[in-house]
């Protein structure tokens, strides 16, 4: 996987969703933590915001509420998400993608709006410590996805430039998260969002989840954008 812009092109990974089946761990438990405030939220619109951070996500789901209930619901959600979180699995193939691509000399990075409580146990799901070169979290921004923070941050951290990079998601907010940081994205429908709103989020390729995207490495953006 060798680059004319760098030796060790970086692959930027989302991991709720994309690496670890967790999204409707998530909806659970955000239905549960907004019921607890005295609000219903139906299902398919908090699905809609899986991928988004917490707080964003509050807000786009609370309306007029959300600063009276932000802090309330933010914590619940943490707290059924942790009781569930026995529940968590690493897509199949997604473990060998990561290693897969640190055996070829790419330099991945964990980047994910999850908080850091939430982090550690998606790493340890995960199992990659050794071949990952970075993690980067909410934490490390100000604001998470949809802003492009998380993944300006990730390339500062992989000291990597957007033409030396290729964001894996599976959400739009990963895809236009990229998009505006100027690092192409490959969606993986993984976590249940369909192939058009990806598309036109600006998703420059598709694949069903990580061990599709393995299988079809070599003719992937992730290898075409570094060797181009």
């Amino acid at each position: 996987m060798a680059s004319n812009a760098t030796d060790q092109p970086v692959v930027l990974l989302d991991v709720d969703g994309t690496l670890v089946d967790s999204n409707y761990l998530h909806v659970d438990a955000w239905l549960r933590a907004f019921a607890d405030v005295g609000i219903a939220v139906d299902g398919w619109r908090v699905h809609r915001c899986i991928g988004m951070g917490s707080t964003q996500l509050v807000d786009a789901l609370a309306g007029d509420d959300a600063d009276r209930v932000r802090d309330a619901v933010e914590e619940a959600h943490s707290s059924y998400y942790a009781a569930a979180s026995d529940m968590l699995r690493a897509f199949d193939g997604a473990r060998e993608l990561v290693r897969e691509l640190a055996d070829r000399g790419a330099r991945p990075v964990l980047a994910t709006s999850a908080s850091p409580d939430e982090l550690e146990r998606l790493r340890a799901v995960l199992d990659v410590e050794q071949e990952l070169h970075a993690v980067t979290s909410a934490q490390d921004v100000e604001e998470a996805k949809p802003e492009p923070d998380l993944v300006r941050v990730a390339l500062a951290a992989a000291d990597a430039s957007p033409q030396d990079a290729v964001f894996v998601g599976d959400t739009v907010w990963d895809v236009e998260a990229a998009r505006r940081a100027g690092v192409p994205c490959v969606g993986l429908r993984s976590g249940g969002i369909g192939d058009d709103e990806l598309r036109e989020a600006g998703a420059v390729a598709i694949y069903d989840d990580a061990a599709a995207l393995l299988a079809d490495l070599d003719g992937s953006p992730l290898v075409r954008r570094v060797t181009s």
